[in-house]
């Protein structure tokens, strides 16, 4: 199948899904819509058509005698207008309808898309820029907005116009019409070829925009980086070279969409010209019945019939644009959302004096993990301790290149492991495991016993703390943010979170405090000050499990003595999993993993792997860097 024939049957199947949008969504304003233009379009052809009755019935009869008589005129000319007022009146009801199922429908799929989004794996955000996800809010939206609101009710209207004006051409003159066929096929022929071309470079064009809106959305990110590198030059010759490929598609797409109205257009005064030639010779040869009446309205019907095909091509540019975005935009809604056959849910229970677990509705501050077991039909409840267990475990993020190699390690409640290793060695894809952001390849991780692939994700993730490198704080205030890691916490809480991870003292610092406005990531405050808040925000959570990746890394030395307290106590009674490139902050753990290419090479306390002198002591003396 040629490309033009995949475009053809892809932008098809796009354009009923998207009606199918509009008419779900708004089906008794739809018909409305679709009564309404029937009638303007009715009352738009009673105009042309009464051109044969004014002149042959009413004008000429008229004319020579001394004493006309008007007052049928009169009686037609009224008719005629109310008509015509009746058209205007449905033309300004289905405007003023298509504008409220224009912003109803946008946002029923803007709504679509966002909920959509937060059921897709972290995979899809890994291979998809910001700023291309993005554009299917903002522009390929707005390309939606422009062809409902006035592409889809002017194909409407010009196809019942192309429909009642050839009824009437057919009933005024079969023979005439048939020239009017002759041509209207000609226009359908040379239409078509051009259309293939420019919905080609349509659909090209909004991909080409997504891809330079990512790019200038991710140099807006990283301006300062590309200041300190020097490199404006080369951002901006990697822009040209984006911009370049938007030029050519935008201007080819352009150029076959804009030729259509002319062709169209000139096909139209052709058959005007030859209709009027054909017409009188007709009419002079008395073939066909033609009058001057018939002929008069036969003329206004060529322009009637021709003109809804220069609308449509006008509106080419807009239908096409609007169907490339809507395949985009589709294109998000069928991905395929986050897997989660897990069945284990987390639960508030309480103890009895015999230590009894019982599952309960009021949060007791003791969870457990609710086992319904399919075999038998009971159901059981494991306390929840915080113990992860990995066994043979291997991983990649392409089956043809693993990451991690037969891992095997375990975490007991309250203990504090950490992952040393250079960039590339895995470490951070343990923990994107231990919270199901990616399913291992093979192996298994258990938690408290319980194979994760059984636990229901949004279960387990509640279960978990984490604490990345590079934090993210919403717009709003301080005290909304620490709040995010628990929403229904108190403004006790909140100021006991954030005391443990030692932001209190800099929060009241503050002008408005805890009621500071943040917006731009933060942006007011210093890396460090963000850091805390999202220790502050893990904490408020209060998980049995913490993950601290690089948790510390941006806190400069004088203010890691100071937070260091506040982390050993946010992770004192709890497992937790180290990230850290600093060693100076991973002495005491319990078990210490240095990992190289995706194996475990050592592993053991502090002191026992300065014994071995290995490559932890290389690193720890400084013979060996992490890179």
């Amino acid at each position: 199948m040629s490309q033009q024939k995949r475009v053809s049957k892809g932008t098809i199947k796009t354009a009923k899904r998207l009606l199918r949008y509009v008419t779900s969504t708004y089906k008794v304003q739809f018909i409305a819509v679709l009564f309404c233009i029937l009638i303007s379009s009715i009352a738009s052809i009673s105009v042309s058509l009464s051109l044969r009755f004014l002149l042959d019935d009413f004008i000429i009869p008229l004319i020579g005698q001394q004493n006309p008589n008007f007052g049928e005129l009169y009686m037609a000319l009224t008719v005629l207008g109310t008509i015509f007022l009746c058209g205007v009146l449905a033309t300004f009801i289905y405007s003023r309808l298509m504008v409220t199922i224009g912003q109803g429908v946008l946002k029923r799929i803007r709504d679509e898309m966002f909920e959509h989004m937060q059921t897709l794996p972290i995979r899809y955000f890994d291979q998809n820029t910001n700023g291309s996800i993005m554009s299917l809010y903002t522009n390929d939206t707005d390309t939606l907005r422009q062809m409902i609101n006035q592409s889809i009710p002017q194909v409407l209207m010009s196809f019942l116009t192309i429909v009642v004006t050839f009824i009437a051409m057919l009933v005024l003159s079969p023979v005439l019409t048939i020239l009017a066929v002759l041509m209207i096929g000609v226009m359908f022929f040379i239409s078509s070829k051009v259309t293939g071309n420019s919905g080609r470079y349509f659909i090209r064009q909004q991909f080409d925009l997504a891809n330079m809106t990512g790019f200038v959305e991710e140099r807006m990110n990283g301006q300062r980086v590309v200041k300190v590198f020097n490199h404006e030059k080369i951002s901006e010759e990697e822009f040209d070279k984006l911009n370049e490929q938007l030029f050519e598609s935008a201007s080819k797409a352009h150029t076959f969409a804009s030729i259509m109205g002319p062709i169209v257009g000139n096909l139209g005064n052709t058959l005007f010209v030859l209709t009027a030639v054909l017409g009188g010779f007709l009419s002079v040869a008395g073939i066909g019945n033609i009058t001057l009446g018939v002929m008069a309205s036969y003329l206004q019907f060529t322009k009637s019939f021709t003109q809804p095909f220069l609308q449509v091509a006008q509106q080419f540019n807009s239908i096409i644009m609007a169907l490339a975005g809507a395949e985009r935009i589709f294109g998000l809604l069928d991905e395929k959302p986050e897997t989660d056959e897990g069945y284990v849910t987390l639960v508030n229970v309480k103890k009895d004096a015999q230590g009894n677990i019982t599952e309960c509705s009021e949060r007791t501050g003791l969870w457990a993990w609710k086992h319904p077991h399919q075999a038998d039909g009971t159901v059981t409840y494991t306390e929840l301790k915080g113990d992860v267990r990995f066994y043979d475990m291997s991983f990649g993020y392409t089956p043809d290149h693993m990451v991690l190699h037969d891992l095997t390690l375990y975490a007991k409640p309250g203990q504090k492991l950490a992952f040393v290793g250079s960039t590339g060695a895995g470490k951070t894809t343990i923990t994107n495991l231990i919270n199901r952001f990616y399913d291992v390849a093979d192996g298994k991780i258990r938690y408290d016993d319980i194979n994760i692939n059984k636990i229901k994700k949004a279960d387990l993730r509640r279960s978990l703390g984490i604490v990345l490198q590079d934090t993210h704080l919403f717009t709003g205030t301080i005290m909304e943010n620490i709040r995010y890691g628990k929403l229904d916490a108190t403004d006790e809480e909140v100021y006991k979170a954030a005391k443990l991870a030692q932001a209190d003292g800099f929060i009241r610092m503050l002008p408005k405090g805890y009621d500071t406005h943040l917006t731009g990531d933060g942006e007011e405050l210093s890396q460090g000050q963000r850091q805390l808040l999202a220790i502050a925000r893990a904490a408020i959570a209060d998980p049995p499990v913490l993950i601290l990746d690089e948790a510390t890394s941006s806190i400069d030395t004088r203010t890691e003595s100071i937070v260091q307290k506040g982390m050993d106590n946010l992770m004192r009674g709890r497992t937790v999993f180290v990230i850290a490139h600093r060693l100076s902050t991973i002495r005491n753990s319990d078990a210490i993993m240095v990992l190289d290419h995706g194996r475990i090479i050592e592993r053991g306390t502090h002191d026992e792997l300065l014994k071995l002198k290995g490559t932890y002591y290389q690193l720890y003396t400084g013979k060996l860097e992490l890179s």
